[in-house]
């Protein structure tokens, strides 16, 4: 009678029955094996980092902004994704590529020109202007905190989007949950 076991537990039993005094080669694993390690350890891998890059945004408070204008160009051209960190705004400093939020419109990303005090003794009137444009933005920004460009990647913004495509998610999904049930489904042993 045959039990029905993991591929581990048969590789762990082939590795443990004493070989002959006089074995030949060892044998080698096929192919298929080989590639079905390799997409397991992939995923790992990038299971953990996407682990650990949750964790890092939200306690450094890092996120991701895309451009779609080009109004920062040709330091961040559109289409590009920038990684901020939010900061309050006494750290802000002239020359920083700096988000605002503002009420009921998207964020603006720009460079600050000028920082004077606020009302408060945490907030800062902050004037911006986009590397591509002429003028300074019309209005003032008050704000208590913003968030700083810390770098950008020119032309990722389409392949991010395309990843948020619900067809997209579903196939990946499938294929990881398809490579995973291949990788740890049962196997009966194989009799001599």
């Amino acid at each position: 009678m045959s039990t029905a076991t993991t591929r581990r537990e048969l590789r762990e039993r082939s590795l443990n029955v004493a070989a002959p005094a006089t074995a030949s080669a060892p044998r080698r694993r096929s192919a298929a094996k080989v590639v079905a390690d390799l997409l397991l350890w992939i995923a790992a891998i990038g299971g953990v980092i996407c682990i650990g890059l949750v964790i890092l945004a939200y306690t450094a408070g890092i996120t991701l902004i895309m451009f779609k204008t080009g109004s920062m160009s040709p330091t961040i051209p559109a289409g590009s994704v920038a990684v901020v960190q939010r900061i309050p705004a006494s750290e802000i400093e002239i020359g920083d590529v700096v988000t605002v939020d503002r009420d009921g419109e998207l964020p603006v990303t720009h460079r600050v020109t000028s920082i004077s005090d606020g009302s408060a003794p945490a907030e800062r009137v902050i004037t911006m202007k986009g590397d591509a444009n002429e003028t300074e933005d019309p209005v003032p920004y008050t704000v208590t905190s913003g968030r700083i460009v810390l770098f950008s990647v020119p032309g990722i913004a389409t392949i991010i989007v395309g990843m948020g495509n619900p067809l997209v998610l579903g196939g990946i999904t499938i294929a990881a949950a398809v490579l995973v049930v291949w990788a740890f489904w049962p196997r009966e042993k194989a009799s001599p």
